[in-house]
């Protein structure tokens, strides 16, 4: 599959379990690195995002200094998998449009507050 969108994962999407449920399959991924954000943790408390992904304390991002960075993966996807990402993640987090570190424009869920 050619990605029609990139989405920069540094959680529970990243889990071949939780993407085998969400969006049917394993997605097409490549690491990189997000440069200026870091990694706090979040207690969720929706149920079903609960069991999909095994836990209620979910890593969330927060802008950080410019030497901090993350890692993860850029995960490739369709339309339809966006939408499916945008309704597994719980309203503390937002989706923002972000530059990775190897250059690949991409989304990502952060603290509502970082929007």
């Amino acid at each position: 599959m050619i990605a029609k969108h990139w989405l920069f994962s540094y959680g529970t999407l990243r889990q071949g379990e939780v993407q085998r449920e969400l969006f049917g399959r394993e997605l097409e991924r490549v690491e990189d690195v997000l440069p200026g954000f870091r990694v706090e943790r979040l207690r969720i408390t929706d149920e079903a995002v609960i069991a999909l992904s095994g836990s209620d304390s979910h890593p969330v991002l927060r802008r950080a200094g410019a030497g901090e960075a993350v890692s993860g993966s850029a995960l490739a996807m369709s339309d339809d998998d966006l939408a499916r990402a945008d309704g597994y993640e719980v309203s503390d987090y937002v989706r923002i449009a972000v530059t990775l570190a190897s250059g690949r424009e991409a989304f990502v869920y952060v603290h509502r507050d970082e929007s």
